[in-house]
């Protein structure tokens, strides 16, 4: 019965960072996977050995069907895309064609080619800047960038293509994605990221020179942004666990958050920084960002009461040592290059 088989996995873009930790957590629970990334922001280093890497584009229909017959797919967990906030809103169109478009084409290159279920990397910026937090599902969905609406619009062809052609598909928002594999396997290899701790941890290591902190007058404890972190292998586990869930139940599509329902500001993120390193990173304060919401923190009720999903890392210190233990390890990475 196929509900408790491990079937194989096309993973897009699972040259990423988020995708490359999934390709990694399929892997170590004994999923056959199979990897397509065009490399644009990806990196050939980051597919382990022995994974097949097809380097190419998501909406080529073609290349997917040549895919899904060679490796047996089943299943699909789609990272491929554009993330930049933003870039999202000085260049609207690059992400309705890459988030949507794309995602579009590789749904109906699913139903032709007859894979049932689908894992879609969501985010919660398809809430905009909500009313209430911590955040549940049902709260209004109501973007207030290109990036956001690329992606609820991909929720809702998945919802509306599954309903009519009979696959289910898991819809996964992400709240703040941080840290890297614990065994330094891959991390966030991406230059010129905007991330908080990856930024942070390119200042402690000496690659900038100081930390920008957008806004000190938000209605919070200290003024700074809350957000709420989550370390990627958890993540990626959660992506396994929602995969098995879908196998086990291929009448029912799912739409959780994904964060820990906990907070930290900006500057106790710098803390943590400041206390892994035990150096201080400088801090230059800066206006806020238009669109920021003050405090974005997920319920996280519903993936826990459906998914038997155990944080392994959800404390900030370890996520901040993770990630700069990546950076190093990037560093050699390139001095190798």
């Amino acid at each position: 019965m196929e509900a408790h088989g491990k079937v194989p996995v096309l993973v897009t873009g699972g040259a990423g960072y988020i995708g490359s930790h999934a390709v990694l957590a399929l892997r170590d629970a004994g999923w056959p996977v199979a990897v397509i990334d065009n490399l644009s922001t990806g990196f050939a280093f980051a597919v382990p050995e022995g994974v097949t890497l097809y380097r190419g584009d998501i909406a080529d229909q073609q290349l997917l069907g040549r895919i899904f017959a060679e490796q047996g797919i089943k299943a699909i967990m789609h990272f491929a895309g554009s993330v930049v906030v933003p870039e999202s809103v000085e260049n609207p169109l690059k992400y309705y064609d890459n988030n949507t478009v794309k995602s579009r084409a590789l749904i109906e290159a699913a139903v032709a080619g007859g894979v049932d279920h689908f894992i879609f990397s969501s985010t919660a910026a398809t809430y905009g800047v909500p009313n209430v937090s911590p955040v549940t599902e049902d709260s209004p969905k109501e973007p207030i960038n290109p990036y956001g609406w690329s992606k609820l619009m991909t929720e809702r062809m998945l919802a509306d293509a599954g309903a009519a052609h009979g696959f289910n598909f898991c819809a996964l928002r992400y709240f703040n994605v941080a840290g890297a594999d614990p065994q330094a396997r891959t991390g966030q290899s991406t230059a010129g990221a905007t991330h908080l701790i990856k930024v942070a941890c390119e200042a402690a290591t000496g690659q900038r020179d100081h930390v920008a902190v957008f806004g000190t007058d938000f209605n919070t404890p200290d003024g700074t942004g809350v957000r709420d972190y989550i370390h990627v292998s958890d993540l990626a586990d959660a992506h396994v666990l929602a995969l098995e869930a879908l196998l086990e139940r291929p009448d029912r599509s799912l739409t959780m958050n994904c964060g820990y329902g906990q907070g930290f500001s900006v500057l106790e993120v710098l803390d943590a920084v400041d206390r892994v390193t035990n150096m201080t990173v400088a801090r230059r304060m800066q206006p806020r960002r238009a669109g920021d919401p003050g405090h974005l923190v997920s319920d996280p009720a519903r993936i826990r009461g459906t998914l038997a999903w155990e944080p392994k890392y959800a404390d900030l210190d370890m996520i901040v040592t993770h990630a700069l233990q990546w950076e190093r390890r990037l560093s050699e990475l390139r001095g190798k290059a």
